[in-house]
């Protein structure tokens, strides 16, 4: 449906608000976010997607409600991929606990910029181009592939380091950081400080990661106004979960298996969506439907079962794991 321009005008200044009313009561700051603390605002975003999702029921109909769910769902378990990225590229920079929160906030809210017009581009293609939707499908397919084949890698590749790298040489920065400042002073020259190319490499791995994920959701709605919401209420709660999970995130073994069915259906379901829109069954051609409810329910039970497996194998591997001897100090008989 067609969301009319009070609605947007209304979603944006509470979306402002609340982005505002995050960095003044986080951000007021420096410190390092706890598991608890962050545990609560990753509930807080959660319970608010879902009152958001329940509004477009009541008001916008029930499609648009499944529609924005499996969205958010799809959105959401696709950017835990990111969180692994933010883990390599916090590391590599060293950046400091108690400065993490704010440089995700900036990077996350570029990213979230940077989206919303890559939103407006591929709505208006896929609108005006059918064939777009073999191609978007055609990829997601192939991005399945390429994620299930790389499942078993140790470390995932720190997307944009060769463009972070160029930035570094361009751009002077310093080698210590200088508090929470993106630019500072050295012999009474302005220099930026290594959080600004923290920042950089965070927007541009959303940005990466985004290449994938944009493609899913219009899979599951062409509607602007549903998928940008539903890529703001995942990308604020991502900034939380990135201290909630960070040590769950090895034991969740199978999730990139699960993604990767997950992209590879969509694409499937894109496909599907085009043999449609091509007017196949004029030539009496059977094709099937894919419903979103049905999208939506296939989407929760692949994350489910990947969580609740890798949960299980992560268990039996503790279990089973031989306890180390122990050393009295005393010599052997």
């Amino acid at each position: 449906m067609d969301f009319p321009v009070w609605v947007w005008a209304v979603t944006l200044v509470a979306l402002l608000g609340l982005i505002v009313a995050d960095l003044l009561v986080v951000g007021r700051r420096p410190h390092a976010v706890g598991v608890k603390e962050a545990s609560l605002w990753v509930a807080f975003y959660v319970a608010l997607a879902a009152v958001f999702g329940g509004l477009l029921f009541t008001f916008a109909g029930s499609t648009a409600g499944a529609e924005f769910f499996a969205g958010y769902v799809t959105e959401y378990s696709l950017s835990v991929d990111n969180l692994f990225v933010f883990v390599i590229i916090m590391s590599r920079f060293a950046v400091p606990r108690e400065h993490q929160h704010r440089v995700l906030y900036i990077g996350i809210l570029i990213s979230l910029v940077l989206r919303a017009v890559c939103i407006a581009a591929g709505v208006a293609v896929l609108h005006a181009f059918n064939w777009v939707f073999y191609l978007f499908g055609a990829f997601l397919i192939y991005t399945a592939i390429k994620v299930a084949r790389d499942a078993g890698d140790d470390e995932p590749d720190d997307e944009g380091s060769g463009m972070i790298g160029a930035l570094q040489k361009v751009v002077p920065t310093t080698d210590t950081y200088d508090g929470g400042k993106m630019l500072t002073r050295v012999d009474g020259k302005p220099t930026f400080t290594p959080l600004l190319l923290v920042v950089a490499a965070l927007g541009l791995a959303n940005v990466i990661f985004a290449l994938d994920s944009m493609p899913a959701i219009f899979g599951l709605t062409q509607d602007g106004f549903i998928i940008f919401t539903a890529n703001a209420f995942a990308l604020m709660g991502l900034r939380q979960l990135y201290f909630v999970i960070g040590e769950l995130l090895d034991r969740l073994i199978y999730l990139t298996y699960g993604l990767a069915v997950i992209l590879g259906f969509i694409g499937l379901k894109l496909i599907v969506e085009a043999l449609h829109g091509s007017h196949v069954e004029e030539i009496h051609v059977p094709v099937p439907s894919i419903g979103i409810a049905a999208s939506l329910g296939f989407i929760v039970l692949t994350l489910a079962i990947t969580a609740v497996a890798s949960l299980a194998r992560s268990r039996g591997e503790r279990r089973g794991a031989a306890p180390e001897p122990v050393t009295t100090g005393a010599d052997p008989e």
